[in-house]
């Protein structure tokens, strides 16, 4: 488009740096007088979206609003710097131009940069055991999914810092919600995201969390736990098999413990001491958050213990018990349930469900008590699984009429 006698500005598609998924570098050229400056628009577009007579995107195309927004902004400022050149200088060339318009970096730190510097950091962390390597592994994840979304919302690999906007969360949680991920854990990668962000701020990167007033609400959903009559139906189950049946001792194990997975895995025999109650007791720090399951153990977790005493694999890998990888672990847990009847989706979470809310709070166990047992630093954490069941209340309404009426049914005279 010429923009004046001497200065043309031109929006082209650099063909020859297609990509695979048939995406082409929108490039743009700067002709004063007959020389040429080229240099990249950072954007991506399909060709059949393109208006090469025009120089801009089709209104068929999904980011053209914003594409032709850049075209339309550019041309403007470009103008501008010409402009500017032409009072102060007597020959003006098409790289003067291009870099009053794109000053050279002032080593401006970028998203992905912070990632590399945050999770470099909690590595080291892992490295000294003060860390969880699931963790990390969730903070790996999340700079996949947010180099997902810059490449399909901007046409970017990465953005400055500086460029981050309190939008951008927003966008990211709907670009999350798009690629068939919950509410709850897209929330949970925003969450993420802020505190990544946030270290840079503490280091000095850049002055504040453009995302820290980003509300994070979790919605709390259906927890499949099982009742009573559930775990025994699993427990007395003759299964043959011995690969599932030991799953379902682990499964069971679970139950009456409300050990999550990554603790029972990691279970050694030097776990188990005599309390002060002359019990035996289990406790492990949860490798989620560090802090410790105590448990008193219960005559069906002690049974399951001895029976796997001498098998083979906790003698040779010093285990309490003979556990799966937690795909193998999930995949027969769902053979299990098949096997019992059990309708509800069994997995390596509704154990622990199991334990906080039948096994426990059913029972009138304090929820304090369980909050201590389940390894949660907030109580707000336990209530979570506080499931007030049925047969909760009817304890508790039977409880209460024994306090207030005679087996006759009239109130007592106490009253």
């Amino acid at each position: 488009m010429k923009i004046n006698e001497d200065l043309s500005v031109l929006f082209w598609l650099f063909k020859a740096k297609k990509t695979k998924d048939g995406m082409i570098p929108i490039y743009v050229r700067i002709t004063i007088k007959g020389v040429r400056e080229d240099f990249s628009s950072g954007k991506k577009i399909h060709a059949d979206y393109w208006d090469d007579e025009n120089g801009k995107a089709k209104s068929s195309c999904p980011d053209a609003k914003q594409i032709n927004s850049y075209i339309r902004k550019t041309q403007v400022e470009l103008e501008k710097h010409y402009e500017r050149l032409k009072g102060d200088n007597e020959v003006i060339t098409p790289k003067m131009v291009r870099e009053a318009y794109q000053p050279a970096p002032v080593n401006k730190k970028t998203l992905m940069q912070a990632f590399v510097f945050h999770n470099s950091l909690f590595s080291q962390l892992v490295e000294k055991g003060k860390g969880s390597p699931a963790t990390l592994k969730r903070y790996e994840r999340l700079k996949g999914k947010v180099e997902g979304f810059l490449t399909k919302k901007f046409k970017v690999e990465d953005i400055p810092l500086e460029d981050i906007e309190y939008a951008t969360a927003t966008k990211f949680y709907h670009y999350l919600l798009m690629n068939d991920i919950d509410e709850n854990t897209a929330m949970k990668y925003v969450k993420t995201l802020k505190q990544v962000i946030k270290k840079v701020v503490d280091h000095g990167w850049i002055k504040y969390n453009p995302i820290a007033g980003f509300k994070c609400p979790y919605k709390d959903p259906d927890r499949d736990y099982l009742e009573m009559k559930e775990i025994l139906s699993i427990y007395k189950k003759e299964i043959e098999i011995e690969r599932v049946a030991t799953v379902r001792d682990v499964y069971i194990f679970c139950c009456f413990t409300g050990f999550a997975y990554e603790t029972v895995y990691s279970l050694q025999y030097e776990n188990i001491f005599t309390g002060v109650d002359g019990r035996l007791w289990i406790s492990k720090d949860r490798a989620k958050s560090g802090t410790e399951e105590t448990v008193p153990l219960l005559p069906i977790a002690i049974e399951i213990i001895e029976r796997y005493r001498n098998h083979p694999y906790c003698l040779e890998n010093d285990k309490l018990l003979p556990v799966n990888c937690n795909q193998r672990y999930n995949a027969y847990l769902k053979e299990i349930a098949d096997l019992c009847g059990i309708k509800k989706n069994l997995t390596t979470h509704t154990a622990r469900h199991t334990f906080a809310t039948t096994v426990t709070l059913e029972n009138d166990v304090p929820i304090e008590t369980v909050s201590k047992m389940l390894g949660h630093k907030d109580i707000r954490t336990t209530q979570i699984y506080a499931k007030i069941t049925k047969r909760k209340m009817s304890n508790n309404m039977k409880d209460l009429q024994e306090k207030l009426f005679c087996e006759e049914g009239f109130l007592r005279t106490a009253l």
